[in-house]
């Protein structure tokens, strides 16, 4: 079958500031699988420009696809413009439009009730679930044997299969790499660079987090498998950065062989600098080991990145003083502010399902904007707060040391480039916000927003266990024979 895979252009701050773009690894998973089973696979990635819509769907269906799939990694809030492209997609042509994503997982039932554009959603990882499915629809079998999928039935209801099984063995489907042009992409300033996902799942049990109750299990690849794979993309396509994430204060006699290979920035999902508010959200870590990983990093040369997540709970200028004063401590090289978005399948959605929804244009529900009202504070009294603590933290006398003097020339590009595009990315913000940007004053209810809690549906598929390895005979030789 020809199949299109389209990555909708995202309508984040982060995905239009920078001239870099990073590979859709999510679609060029599902692709490496297809391109396998036989079948004619494209990528048509928007985010480049980004394309119009209309030139988009023109390029989609240019050489008339038998099937087309549409996937985001922000998939909440990339909702709106894939509905948008599978409407105009299917008042033009007659193919089959497959959608997939953390979100369509979760409110198959409120997509497929409420749209006709889309014909099937995937639920939970793809790869073996696409095969499957792009097999029955080229054979005509019925769609009900396809574990993983949801669809509408005879009556027009929407209808789920049993869930998919868990890939037991990561190693056993590989990327697409060939549909993409690698010479396209690339970050910290046209530094050639791909996505990589060593691992998927994660062991913590953090009540706020879209994606752990997606992925079900934590599971990993071969770590010699992966090495030849990162050889080969340097070799054959040029690739010089390459996103990683795993823990530090675990690894912390180990951090020195991070730095040899090339390890020179971590990303800490810190969330809060808050004890009570990370025992709320069930993060798993404390304020003493985000600080020590700060420490270790450093220690080693690594730079750190630690998020810093506003609106768990009901903050006051005091909490926020406070948090400003523990990041200052905490001494990240870089950080990245953002404001809760719950999601309706994970158990934070029911502790914050009455509180009140403030923007209800679900592009914005991307982490850089607020959401949810809170009592003590107006929305722009927390978002110049907010600002304000990323701009003094960011222009420390320390930290503007690191960035100008730091004595690792590929660290201290990094922070200058982080620094530039961090500068453009505030400015817009800012403009956003006082003359974009539309918050509502009477809004619903979270709950009454998406829908009562889902959190019981969290994990999205069947754990599959890897087949186990042989039992090696044991010879015994007795003396004498």
């Amino acid at each position: 079958m020809k199949i299109v895979l389209i990555n909708p252009p995202h309508t984040a701050i982060g995905s239009r500031v920078p001239d870099d773009h990073l590979p859709p690894l999510g679609l060029l998973a599902l692709g490496g699988p297809l391109l396998d089973a036989g079948h004619q696979v494209r990528l048509v990635d928007a985010e480049f420009g980004p394309m119009s819509l209309p030139a988009l769907v023109e390029d989609a269906l240019g050489d008339g696809p038998d099937c087309i799939l549409i996937g985001h990694s922000g998939s909440t809030s990339a909702h709106p413009t894939a509905l948008q492209i599978a409407r105009m997609v299917k008042g033009r042509a007659p193919a089959t439009l497959v959608y997939g994503g953390i979100f369509p997982t979760y409110h198959w039932r409120d997509i497929l009730a409420g749209t006709e554009a889309f014909d099937v959603i995937v639920r939970g990882e793809g790869e073996a679930t696409i095969v499957s499915l792009i097999e029955a629809l080229d054979r005509r079998r019925p769609l009900a044997d396809v574990a993983g999928i949801a669809y509408r039935d005879d009556l027009g209801r929407p209808f789920a299969t049993r869930s998919a099984g868990t890939i037991a063995t990561l190693d056993d489907y590989r990327v697409g790499w060939e549909l993409i042009d690698h010479r396209r992409y690339s970050y910290w300033g046209g530094k050639r660079a791909v996505v990589m996902q060593f691992s998927r799942g994660c062991p913590h049990l953090c009540n706020y987090c879209g994606q752990r109750g997606f992925w079900t299990r934590w599971r990993h690849r071969d770590p010699k498998n992966f090495a030849r794979e990162i050889a080969w993309l340097h070799r054959e396509h040029g690739v010089e950065l390459i996103n990683l994430a795993d823990d530090i204060v675990r690894d912390a006699d180990i951090l020195h062989l991070y730095r040899k290979a090339g390890v020179i920035r971590w990303l800490l999902g810190m969330e809060n600098t808050d004890e009570e508010t990370l025992s709320l959200i069930r993060k798993g870590g404390s304020t003493a080991s985000d600080r020590e990983a700060i420490r270790l990093l450093r220690q080693h040369g690594i730079l750190s990145m630690a998020t810093w997540v506003a609106g768990f709970e009901d903050e006051g200028f005091r909490d926020l003083w406070r948090g400003f004063r523990q990041l200052i401590a905490y001494d990240p090289d870089q950080i990245q502010a953002l404001y809760v978005t719950p999601h309706r399948w994970t158990p934070f959605f029911r502790i914050a399902k009455d509180r009140t929804v403030i923007q209800s244009d679900v592009r914005l529900w991307d982490y850089k904007h607020q959401v949810l009202r809170m009592t003590r504070l107006k929305p722009w009294m927390l978002f110049f707060s907010v600002k304000l603590i990323e701009l003094a933290v960011q222009s420390r006398p320390k930290a503007l040391a690191r960035i100008l003097f730091h004595r690792d020339p590929e660290q201290r590009h990094s922070m200058r480039w982080y620094t530039k595009m961090g500068r453009r990315v505030w400015f817009r913000e800012v403009w956003g916000f006082l003359a974009r940007d539309r918050r509502v004053t009477d809004g619903p209810t979270l709950a009454e927003f998406w829908g009562a809690p889902q959190d019981a549906e969290e994990e999205s598929m069947v754990v599959m266990r890897p087949p186990r390895k042989p039992a090696e005979a044991t010879v015994a030789i007795s003396p004498g024979a």
